[in-house]
């Protein structure tokens, strides 16, 4: 999986922390998480979320109106995740809106920004798991991925994550 060589501390840019944004309760961890260490860093920060493509029927124009309503329903939740980020850490994120799978953009992503230096996952203490993205990208290509993972305990308190960012 190698890609374009990171910039993030070179003359002119700024090292990025991604979160990827997907409606799990888990997931504002990787957000406070990220946006602590952000400021703490002077980093920027990168939320993405993505809209699965299929089973989008394209029946009379049905397709279109669910693409629309899926756009909206993330287009909401990542304003809210960014003001999220402003109340934790007074941080505008970058906010990104794709479509397709969540593994091929988020790597897409990646190999575009070369200032993105983390990727910010959350873990579900859930017991089916830490969820699909932490078993898929952390668990199978870890070893090969472009950048380094955080994987933020869903059971981490603010405190904690205040304790260590």
């Amino acid at each position: 999986m190698a890609g374009r060589r990171r910039r993030s501390y070179e003359s002119g840019h700024t090292p990025k922390f991604l979160v990827l944004l997907d409606g799990s309760e888990e997931c504002d961890r990787a957000i406070y998480f990220a946006a602590r260490r952000a400021v703490r860093t002077s980093s920027g920060l990168v939320i993405l979320t993505v809209v699965a493509d299929a089973g989008f029927h394209e029946w009379l124009g049905v397709g279109d109106m669910i693409r629309e309503e899926a756009d909206q329903a993330s287009e909401a939740m990542l304003a809210r995740a960014a003001e999220r980020c402003r109340a934790i850490a007074g941080l505008q994120p970058e906010l990104v809106l794709r479509r397709g799978a969540k593994a091929e953009q988020i790597l897409e992503l990646i190999q575009e920004d070369e200032d993105i230096s983390f990727l910010v996952l959350a873990a579900s203490a859930s017991s089916e798991g830490p969820g699909p993205l932490v078993s898929t990208i952390a668990a199978k290509a870890a070893g090969t991925f472009p950048i380094p993972i955080v994987i933020v305990p869903e059971q981490m308190s603010e405190d904690d994550i205040d304790a260590i960012t």
